[in-house]
C-alpha cells in the first residue's frame, strides 16, 4: 500500500469514528446485524442520515451490506476494524503521514477557505484546481456501488449548498459521478476512473 493510499484510509478510519451516531451504529451493529430502517428507529434518525452514516462506515471498510428481499442489511467488520486499528497505528506508520504535506495541505486550505464550520460550502472558487477541491469533497459523500435517485443526490448535495443543480451537474461533468436514464440513477464513479478525471 502507498503512503497516499495509507493516509486516505486513516482519514476515512478517524471520520468514520469522529460521529457520535455512527459510533451508535457500530455499536449496535457490534450485537447483531440491521436493516438501514431498523437503524434509523433505533437511532431516532431519518432514513436518509442514516445511509449517508453507513456509507461513511462502508468507505472506512467498518461495515459492509447484503441484500435481503428489497432491503439492505448491514454487518460490522469487526477483523476490518482490528486490522485497521493495528496497521494504521503502528508506530512504522505515523511518521509517514507528514511525506504529503504538500498535497493534503492545499486541500486543507482550499476547504478551510470555501467552507464553514459546519462543512457547508460558502462560495465557489473560480479557480478550476481549487474547484475540483470541492467537487471531490461533496463527492466523498456518496458511496461507490450504490444507485441514487435524483431526489436521494439533491437530499445529500443539500447538506453543502443549496444550488443542488449546480452541484449535481458539475460532479457529472466532472466525471466524477455518472448518471443514466435522464438523470433517474447517479452512482459514484471509482476510485480508479475518479483518478484519470483528476
Amino acid at each position: 500500500m502507498t503512503q497516499e493510499e495509507t493516509t486516505a484510509q486513516l482519514l476515512a478510519f478517524f471520520k468514520a469514528l469522529s460521529d457520535e451516531n455512527r459510533l451508535k451504529i457500530i455499536g449496535l451493529l457490534a450485537q447483531q446485524d440491521y436493516s438501514v430502517q431498523n437503524l434509523a428507529g433505533a437511532l431516532g434518525l431519518g432514513i436518509s442520515t442514516t445511509s449517508h452514516h453507513l456509507a461513511r462506515l462502508a468507505k472506512a471498510g467498518l461495515v459492509s451490506a447484503r441484500t435481503d428481499g428489497h432491503y439492505y442489511i448491514y454487518s460490522l467488520q469487526t477483523d476490518t476494524l482490528r486490522q485497521l486499528s493495528q496497521s494504521l497505528l503502528h508506530e512504522d506508520t505515523l511518521p509517514k503521514l507528514a511525506q504529503d504535506e504538500g498535497t493534503d495541505a492545499f486541500e486543507r486550505k482550499v476547504l478551510a477557505t470555501f467552507t464553514d464550520a459546519a462543512g457547508r460550502i460558502i462560495s465557489f472558487p473560480s479557480q478550476d484546481k481549487k474547484y475540483q477541491v470541492i467537487l471531490r469533497y461533496v463527492a466523498n459523500t456518496f458511496e461507490c456501488g450504490k444507485r441514487y435517485s435524483e431526489k436521494e443526490v439533491n437530499e445529500l448535495l443539500n447538506r453543502f449548498h443549496e444550488d443542488t443543480a449546480l452541484l449535481r451537474r458539475n460532479l457529472v461533468d466532472y466525471g466524477l459521478m455518472a448518471r443514466q436514464g435522464g438523470g433517474r440513477e447517479y452512482w459514484r464513479v471509482g476510485d480508479e476512473e475518479e483518478r484519470v478525471n483528476r
